[in-house]
């Protein structure tokens, strides 16, 4: 769910460079003084702060200076340059002068229609009495520099409510209509941005208490129709501040609140989590993402990644987060999640590798399976490494080295290193740097009896060049199955081990504990090599009016890239994937005619609409089938349908997914031959 949009207010370059200097206590404060009409969309700004000397600053189209002061004197800004959607204004002052610049407009209207993908772009700040998001890359207010601190002071119309990152340092809640709910917030760490969210919203709140602290806010800021959810979100939040705070340093902020959007956000700043309403509704939710925001507030927000050397954070988190609530479950949960990460990663194209030292931020498909399954599938690794305990070790050690400091993966290996005792810079340097993954597999298994002892010979192969690997090998023997570790560092190698009896046969890796590229046999075809193709064809099976548009509305929210129509014809030659869509007669005729295999008994007749990947030939197409009752049952899919890449077959009731599921993919024995005894 986590994407940190403060985060990509600045290039990654800029922002590293600016959280370098998070240690130094001297960073700018800024004052905004801040009153927002959500009904007429009205905002207006009071800045307060010491000007750095000459200084330049963008705020959104639809704000303008209305007057500025230095050291109180009246100063006139008038707009340096316009772009994009921003105006540029510049203001001379002497260095620490005191500056205040005054500015108002009308906010765009809130985007009602912005889906998943829209609300990662670059949005611009919005309003509406249903629910106000000023995104801190917005240009809603002055950034005095890269990193500061804060206080805003918020007004707001007496029926809404709203907060930004921080402390919730003073609150005036109004009995009359007429008089404003008033709220000041205090953030007194580094920042690199402001994100501001209001709505009418019914706040609920817990005060937890602490052993030598004042006690913790918790809060929740649903709509009404949530509101019942409100005791268990926040009691969900105590828990997992209490998990994190044993297993890594005690949390590092005076409170945490869930806020509900308007939009289909999944949004982790410092201190709270803005999440869609619609999704905030879903059971797993209080299980998985909210325990992945709250974990942010400790690695994102408490230690900052250096992004010039690779963001970390979200793989960390996602392993001591999702992983770990997989794991708890039990050992299948977290083998079929280990599972889903290497098939998402099967599913990018190979010209779309990239090394994890490269990922910044989830922008598409792609990225995510690195940033999120491979920097996850590493600390896994890593723990199977070195250990449990170096490991847990290893996590509090960075907590305390470098709590609200910049920190790279090469801070993490230093404090893993310690905690281990031993150097693990081969470790780090062959997953971090190399795109891809290794493509180890057994060639050939042999048994032979050497002066009376049975002796299993493994050749081994990988990739070249060869990856420095630890990978269990699984050996069969009737219903008897053993594993051992062998250590893989050359392209071709023979390893001799000793059995006990004659295997059946062996399997590599059947547990999925290394990240590599999975053996055909154990891919197949997901959704996600759909939704991140960089070529995808498009084939509408259908003549009622209506389908055709919705089917087109369908692919685009699908897809990543716009796909190209294609017609059955053109099949045959062609190679890349192929969305198929149409009611359910003409998807029935098509796939006859296109001599593919027809559509699965277990979805039959079931739900309105049925989505599936064809196993084909592997010379063939991929190919992916959308079979609607009708034309409203498309567009039903709008919303639901792009969130369930990781799937291989789905059975819709209008919009609610009725049933999912992976095609078998259960992997290779390979058989285990005799050679001559010696």
């Amino acid at each position: 769910m986590n994407v940190l949009p403060r985060l990509l207010a600045l290039p990654a370059g800029v922002l590293a460079a600016a959280l370098a200097c998070a240690a130094t206590p001297a960073v700018p404060h800024l004052d905004l003084d801040v009153t927002l009409d959500t009904q007429s969309r009205r905002l207006g700004v009071i800045a307060e702060f010491a000007a750095p000397g000459e200084f330049r600053f963008s705020l959104h189209e639809s704000l303008t200076v209305t007057a500025a002061t230095v050291s109180g004197r009246p100063v006139t800004l008038v707009p340096a340059r316009h772009g994009g959607n921003r105006r540029e204004w510049r203001v001379s002052a002497p260095p620490g002068a005191a500056l205040r610049i005054e500015y108002s407009g009308t906010l765009p209207a809130l985007d009602r229609a912005l889906g998943h993908r829209g609300v990662l772009g670059a949005m611009p700040p919005m309003a509406d009495a249903e629910g106000s998001f000023l995104h801190s890359g917005s240009g809603w207010y002055p950034r005095p520099a890269a990193l500061f601190s804060y206080r805003v002071s918020l007004s707001l119309p007496a029926a809404q409510r709203g907060l930004v990152a921080g402390r919730l340092a003073a609150e005036e809640v109004p009995r009359d209509a007429s008089i404003p709910y008033r709220a000041t917030f205090e953030f007194t760490q580094p920042a690199d941005g402001i994100d501001l969210m209001t709505g009418p919203y019914t706040v609920r709140e817990k005060l937890v208490p602490q052993r030598d602290a004042p006690p913790l806010r918790l809060r929740t800021y649903f709509y009404r129709s949530l509101d019942p959810l409100a005791e268990a979100y926040l009691e969900d939040t105590r828990r997992y501040i209490e998990l994190y705070s044993g297993q890594i340093g005690a949390y590092p902020f005076t409170g945490f609140s869930v806020v509900a959007s308007p939009l289909p956000t999944g949004f982790g700043m410092p201190t709270l989590t803005y999440i869609g309403a619609q999704v905030l509704k879903l059971p797993f939710i209080r299980a998985t993402s909210l325990g992945h925001e709250v974990l942010h507030n400790w690695w994102g927000n408490g230690v900052y990644p250096d992004y010039a050397s690779g963001n970390w954070s979200e793989g960390l988190t996602t392993f001591m987060a999702d992983y770990f609530y997989k794991e708890r479950d039990s050992p299948a949960a977290a083998s079929e999640m280990r599972l889903g990460w290497l098939r998402d990663f099967a599913a990018v194209p190979a010209g779309e590798h990239q090394a994890l030292a490269a990922f910044r931020s989830r922008s598409h498909g792609a990225a995510a399976a690195v940033g999120y399954g491979k920097a996850a599938m590493v600390f896994f690794m890593l723990r199977d490494v070195i250990g449990e305990d170096a490991f847990s070790r290893g996590i509090r050690l960075f907590w305390e080295r470098n709590k609200f400091k910049v920190a790279s993966w090469d801070d993490l290996r230093a404090a893993f290193e310690r905690a281990a005792g031993r150097p693990l810079k081969p470790f780090f340097d062959q997953w971090l740097q190399r795109a891809g993954g290794p493509v180890p597999a057994i060639a050939e298994a042999k048994v032979q009896s050497v002066d009376g002892n049975t002796k299993l010979a493994l050749t081994l192969t990988q990739t070249t060049p060869p990856y420095a690997l630890r990978v269990p090998v699984e050996i069969v023997t009737g219903n008897h199955m053993e594993t051992r570790w062998v250590d893989l560092d050359r392209e071709r190698q023979v390893i001799t081990l000793d059995v006990d009896a004659l295997p059946d046969g062996v399997r590599l890796d059947p547990d999925l504990r290394v990240w590599r590229v999975l053996d055909r046999e154990q891919q197949p075809p997901i959704l996600r090599q759909w939704v991140i193709a960089r070529a995808p064809r498009l084939l509408i099976e259908s003549s009622e009016p209506g389908a055709a548009s919705a089917a087109q509305a369908l692919a685009q929210r699908l897809f990543e890239v716009p796909p190209q129509a294609i017609d059955s014809e053109q099949i045959a030659q062609n190679h890349e994937p192929v969305l198929l869509i149409g009611l359910h007669h003409e998807v029935d005729a098509a796939l006859a005619r296109l001599g593919l295999p027809p559509r699965p008994a277990q979805l039959a007749s079931r739900g309105s609409a049925q989505v599936w990947t064809v196993q084909n030939k592997m010379d063939s197409a991929p190919i992916a089938v959308v079979s609607v009752r009708d034309a409203a049952s498309i567009t039903a899919l709008l919303r639901p349908l792009p969130h369930y890449g990781a799937q291989s077959y789905l059975v819709f009731d209008g919009s609610r997914a009725l049933e999912r599921g992976i095609w078998p993919a259960p992997g290779r024995l390979i058989p285990v031959t005799r050679a001559k005894a010696l």
